[in-house]
Order: structure tokens, then C-alpha cells, then sequence
């Protein structure tokens, strides 16, 4: 098997609901970012990873 390796691996907990911003109460990712995760590159992946747990902040417990 010669599939590609992914250094980073997905934020994705199982927990998928959106709340009202459009974010994932799981991951604190957007529905374009969750579509978009295959293609992203690391660099992007990366940025996107470090941006997350400021949004976790920014949610309603």
C-alpha cells in the first residue's frame, strides 16, 4: 500500500453538531474546513490546528 503520510492527523472527536456560528461542537472546525481537510496541505492543516483551540474558547459550555 503506497498511500500517502499525513503528518497531521484530523481534530474530528465523533462529535458532529454545529452550533449557531457554523462551527462543530466536536473539533471547532467550519463545514468548508471539515470538506476541505483531504485537501488541504500540512502548512494549512497546521494553521488551521493552531487556530482552534481560540475558538473552543469563544463557545458556549
Amino acid at each position: 500500500m503506497n498511500a500517502p503520510f499525513r503528518a497531521v492527523l484530523s481534530p474530528c472527536i465523533g462529535v458532529c453538531s454545529l452550533d449557531d456560528d457554523g462551527l462543530c461542537s466536536g473539533c471547532h472546525r467550519t463545514t468548508a474546513e471539515i470538506a476541505r481537510w483531504a485537501q488541504m496541505d500540512d502548512d494549512e492543516r497546521l494553521r488551521l490546528m493552531e487556530a482552534l483551540p481560540q475558538r473552543e474558547l469563544r463557545m458556549p459550555r
